[in-house]
């Protein structure tokens, strides 16, 4: 049960003056639904801006305050902007620039003849000067004074930074007292402020000591509740599986096993074979073979009398893996069955009687398999790919099924820095497989700027001619009017225009019906080209698809694009990724794009994004969703992440875990970063 002092960070936002339905909308856009979550929401960056009493104080460039005296309106001609003169004390003219619906409020604000306050950056275009959409527009000059240093804080639309400054200050006023977490050495050590000092100076200024301390708040948390999943798995008391090979032997791959498998299979055959559960991830890179060692995990539990579980993310993910399982193991007498939250009816009861009888041994699904009405006779091995879709909490809930605490392996093809392995999987034991098999051909990436796109098309039908298959990958689904990003759903219309039925689209907002009808006739061979945005990333799997076209490349996370390249390559036939990119490109993206053509080991792709990027962000067009974190930067989670581990071990080891002082406030952490999953382990928690 939370701790009572909590509760006032969990309140709905609603409480706070001026938020109303309309407002909510954009607030939860930003993941802003409760207090705390206001006060979390740190600012990207702050505006220093300097007084001046006239423009000739100024420097070009410059976040300024300045007096104005409005002279004349001048109306938009056509598109373009509506400008308002204006002069200072000494009378040189400054032009105030104005586009779209900001121009009536502008009218509004700025009546000629009257002196205004206006606060905005000074550039200068041929010999005038003018400031474009100034930042703030007042009669008094106490306003913009007050605001010399501003916040700059993430948006959506229907928001502002006046509105969410003044949603930020009132939850601000609400932070209770918590007692102190961290470590007294470490805190004195770091000269870091206390916990709600850190938040509020965080909002006042580029405070580093203070972003720092609230980054480690987070890192100490995540790694305090995965310290503690691993203790209570330790403690738990689970089947041991001593499998005799009789399954084993009638697989008949058509390749041999590699090195960095067959060392996989035997960790794992050893952790089976333990009274405490295991817990062990599983990576391998694009290719490297990771469904053959599941496999191979799952029919030990077979071969020992048990049931085996297999949990993907997704539907068309569970459907391609129940395919493949379902080939490898013709012939073995080994009962396999797919349950997704389609199945109904007959068909649904019969699965689940299944598993109630033993008579099916192996079940491949989404979340379905561990809906409260799906029971096992004997479930002893879970394995869950792409774990990091996935909570750890959910992972609990179906370790939950089994008579006994059943074995649990994770995977998943993301190519993870081991720099970041432990901030995402502390509490498991990992396996690599960093070897691809023998006789995979290497892909040949291109990079190729968008302004070629009609020679692509043109490469498109010449490729098709062949008989083969290709993707085209966006990085969005509908095109806005504020954002350029090539849409899925455009690029569909304009190449099914060009190649009729053999084009199909395929995305997240997709029905689940029709998008697994696009990907069964693209996987059948029926459709030629496979427009889609990256829900595609992992698990589709057409040998006959031989060319990846990716639009917009810049905009993805090098993991994401190695991922992306890896549906094709899986044939016997030669396979080409061509990256389109667009014509103005940072230094970040060009390495990144350098890097694509001059290796396909993910693994150091991983570790290369992570040295571009630094103090970014991760994955995807927004280059997250990699990290469980939301505070904690890349640059903070290596400098801070092994002070973190080791004050989570002092604090269990030395001072007494959560019954103690200090883990009476460790407690208050996990439940504030919503972590009490860790808590819930423990008894009592």
């Amino acid at each position: 049960m939370r701790p009572e002092a909590l509760n006032p960070l969990f309140v709905e936002v609603d409480v706070l003056d001026g938020v109303g339905p309309k407002l909510r909308r954009p607030l939860e856009k930003l993941g802003l639904a409760r207090i705390k979550d206001l006060t979390y929401h740190l600012p990207d960056r702050f505006v220093e801006r300097r007084a001046v009493s006239n423009l000739d104080e100024a420097g070009v460039g410059e976040n300024v305050v300045v007096a104005l005296t409005v002279r004349e309106h001048r109306a938009a001609a056509g598109r373009g902007p509506f400008r308002v003169v204006a002069e200072d004390d000494i009378g040189n003219h400054c032009t105030l620039i104005y586009f779209g619906r900001a121009s009536y409020t502008a009218k509004k604000q700025l009546a000629l003849g009257e002196r205004r306050w206006v606060a905005g950056r000074l550039d200068q275009y041929g010999q005038a000067l003018q400031i474009v959409h100034p930042e703030h527009v007042s009669e008094s000059t106490s306003a913009p004074l007050a605001q010399l240093r501003e916040a700059v804080y993430p948006l959506s639309e229907g928001l502002t930074q006046g509105r969410i400054a003044g949603l930020v200050q009132q939850a601000l006023k609400g932070l209770p007292e918590l007692p102190e977490w961290i470590e007294p050495g470490l805190l004195d050590r770091m000269q870091w402020p206390a916990w709600r000092e850190a938040l509020q100076e965080a909002h006042k200024a580029a405070h580093a000591a203070a972003r720092d301390r609230l980054a480690y708040d987070e890192l100490l948390a995540n790694a305090l509740a995965l310290m503690l999943v691993r203790q209570s798995n330790r403690a738990q008391r689970g089947s041991p599986l001593s499998g005799n090979g009789s399954l084993r032997t009638k697989l008949r791959l058509p390749f041999a096993l590699t090195g960095a498998q067959k060392r996989s299979i035997a960790e794992i055959e050893g952790d089976l074979g333990q009274s405490a559960p295991m817990l062990r991830l599983l990576q391998g890179d694009v290719g490297a073979g990771k469904t053959v060692v599941a496999l191979s995990a799952m029919l030990i539990a077979v071969e020992a009398g048990a049931q085996a579980a297999l949990l993907a993310p997704t539907e068309i993910l569970a459907r391609q893996h129940f395919e493949t399982l379902r080939k490898m193991l013709e012939g073995t007498g080994v009962e396999i069955a797919l349950l997704t939250g389609r199945d109904k009816g007959r068909a649904r009861e019969s699965i689940l009687m299944g598993l109630l009888d033993g008579s099916i041994d192996i079940v491949v699904g989404t979340h379905a398999i561990f809906q409260d009405s799906v029971e096992y006779r004997n479930l002893a091995l879970v394995v869950i790919d792409e774990q990091h879709r996935f909570g750890v909490g959910q992972r609990l809930m179906l370790a939950r099924k089994g008579r006994r605490t059943p074995h649990t392996l994770a995977m998943t093809a993301t190519p993870i820095p081991r720099t970041l392995t432990l901030a995402q999987y502390g509490e498991m034991d990992v396996s690599r497989l960093d070897e691809l098999p023998p006789g995979r051909q290497a892909i040949d990436t291109r990079v190729v700027s968008v302004e070629r796109i009609a020679d692509v098309a043109g490469a498109l039908a010449r490729h098709f001619e062949t008989g083969q298959q290709a993707y085209w990958v966006c990085p969005m689904v509908r095109e806005n009017e504020t954002d350029d990003i090539a849409a899925a759903e455009a690029r569909f219309a304009v190449l099914k225009e060009r190649f009729g039925e053999d084009v199909v689209l395929v995305h997240g907002q997709l029905r689940p019906e029709a998008k697994d009808a696009a990907m069964e006739q693209f996987a059948s061979g029926r459709a030629r080209l496979l427009v889609a945005t990256t829900v595609i990333e992992v698990g589709v799997d057409v040998p006959n698809a031989t060319l990846m076209v990716i639009e917009q490349a810049e905009r993805f996370g090098l993991a994401q694009l190695h991922q992306l390249r890896g549906r094709v390559g899986r044939g016997s036939e030669k396979s080409t990724c061509l990256l389109l990119r667009g014509n103005s490109l940072s230094e970040t993206a060009r390495q990144r794009l350098a890097l694509m053509r001059e290796t396909q080991d993910g693994f150091r792709l991983a570790e290369e994004d992570l040295e571009l990027r630094g103090g970014g962000e991760l994955l995807g067009t927004r280059q997250s969703g990699d990290t469980p974190f939301r505070i904690a930067s890349l640059e903070q989670i290596q400098k801070l992440l092994p002070l973190a581990h080791d004050d989570a071990r002092l604090l269990m080891e030395r001072d007494g875990g959560l019954s103690g002082k200090r883990g009476e406030a460790a407690r208050q952490l996990l439940y504030l970063f919503e972590r009490d999953w860790g808590v819930q382990l423990l008894r009592g928690g």
